[in-house]
């Protein structure tokens, strides 16, 4: 059964366009807690980011859980990953995010997780947009529910975050510049590697509710790499606005990606003797993380582009580690989400354990060079029924061998083929991936 108004995470758009209205979000706050009736004592917590609108949908969300009889724990301006911690360490019935992740201010979204801290199960989302077309009934006055503020919730999450460190293990004698995009982690971040005893330099820690995301964060961490360098820091860790993505910047100045971060924690848990089974990735994870990945050992795996796919892909194997190149990272044997904070914590952990800088550690391994050419069609195609494409496609995997990949993707919300390419060889991969984006643009 299709969804009607949840997407892959939850709903997200502009503020003031539906479905991000305060009457959207207050029949949503409505059918979210009728669902949750059948529980008895249902109880929901909600987090928000840093943007300004987030106080509009939290009072619009709280209304209309409480019409619902459902009471509320309100955590204010929290990472999403916590958000799926204290939903539960509170044994509450589902926890409730208003963010739109790394996207601008101006853009907002709601997405729930359910009371194992893990995203919603299908079943619960369709209930609640079948409430979703009902008319809005309030209980009764005896029968609503109450909202308290929880003043602890953020210290109650950097005790969690600092748990995913061996207790025995210190940060002492490290320097970080932590990057917090002026969005939820913006106090929490730089506390947990502080306790740890972390030297920690703030970097875009100062949210106004329009500034998160804008030019900093780990959409965009060249001020975080010029920061690093001016402050000779050993490394530096940039989050995006609701703190589920992280990348790193090592000593040098030099970017390390989700896909290099998942790698430095796959080889430091051999190292240090746990059983990893294997990895997931996705359609988009470089081709140089694969082939590292085996090197290791371990085996590897895609799933779709999506913390929902990997999640899945995980949860089916019995594995514990994945994630994407923008630095979504999950880790289930710490967290039941992706969450950038605990990741941190992982990658350095091997610094610590090992002794080697981030530059050393990433040295394993080699990323291959990737071209991506969006191909912008008068009309949605199904590339797989087209046989010029198939035989373009077939050829250009035949040129690289087993030195690269080919692979093209239809967007979902418009007419756009996403072709990508990559390879051992930098020209090739290039004209490859030209010569295919020509074939796609001539298949009309």
């Amino acid at each position: 059964m299709s969804r009607k108004y949840f997407g892959t995470d939850g709903v997200r758009g502009l503020v003031g366009q539906y479905p991000i209205t305060p009457d959207f979000a207050l029949k949503l706050g409505w059918a979210a807690g009728r669902a949750m009736a059948s529980q008895g004592n249902a109880s929901v917590v909600v987090g928000k980011d840093t943007r300004l609108s987030g106080y509009v949908f939290e009072s619009a969300l709280e209304s209309g859980l409480s019409a619902a009889g459902v009471s509320v724990r309100l955590l204010g301006p929290i990472p999403t990953p916590a958000v799926a911690h204290l939903t539960r360490a509170f044994h509450a019935s589902a926890g409730i995010v208003i963010s739109a992740s790394h996207n601008p201010y101006y853009d907002n979204g709601i997405k729930f997780f359910g009371a194992d801290g893990k995203k919603l199960p299908d079943a619960v989302e369709l209930e609640i947009e079948a409430w979703m077309d009902r008319d809005m009934v309030i209980d009764r006055p005896d029968q609503l529910g109450k909202v308290t503020r929880q003043e602890d919730a953020r210290g109650r999450y950097i005790e969690f975050c600092k748990s995913a460190l061996p207790f025995s293990m210190s940060l002492q004698g490290l320097k970080i510049v932590v990057d917090g995009a002026h969005g939820a982690t913006y106090q929490v971040g730089p506390a947990v590697f502080a306790e740890l005893g972390a030297t920690v330099i703030k970097h875009a820690c100062e949210p106004d509710g329009l500034n998160i995301n804008h030019e900093v964060g780990s959409t965009h961490p060249e001020g975080l790499q010029a920061r690093v360098l001016a402050e000779k820091a050993d490394l530096g860790i940039a989050f995006d606005g609701d703190g589920d993505r992280i990348v790193m910047v090592d000593h040098q100045g030099a970017l390390v990606d989700g896909d290099e971060l998942i790698y430095l924690i796959a080889r430091e848990r051999l190292r240090a003797g746990k059983v990893v089974g294997g990895v997931v990735g996705t359609l988009m994870s470089n081709f140089g993380m694969e082939k590292a990945i085996h090197a290791l050992g371990l085996e590897f795996v895609r799933a779709n582009v999506g913390d929902r796919y990997v999640m899945a892909a995980l949860e089916s194997r019995g594995w514990t580690l994945g994630g994407e190149a923008s630095g979504h990272i999950v880790c289930l044997d710490k967290a039941t989400t992706g969450d950038a904070i605990v990741a941190a914590l992982q990658v350095l952990a091997a610094m610590v354990g090992s002794g080697q800088s981030l530059a050393e550690l990433k040295a394993g391994m080699s990323k291959y060079p990737q071209v991506l050419i969006n191909v912008r069609l008068a009309e949605k195609i199904d590339i797989k029924t087209v046989p010029a494409i198939q035989k373009a496609v077939a050829l250009a995997e035949e040129k690289l061998a087993d030195q690269g990949r080919v692979l093209l993707r239809a967007s979902g919300t418009e007419p756009l083929i996403r072709v990508m390419v990559e390879g051992a060889d930098a020209a090739l991969v290039q004209e490859l991936a030209e010569e295919l984006a020509e074939v796609v643009r001539n298949c009309l």
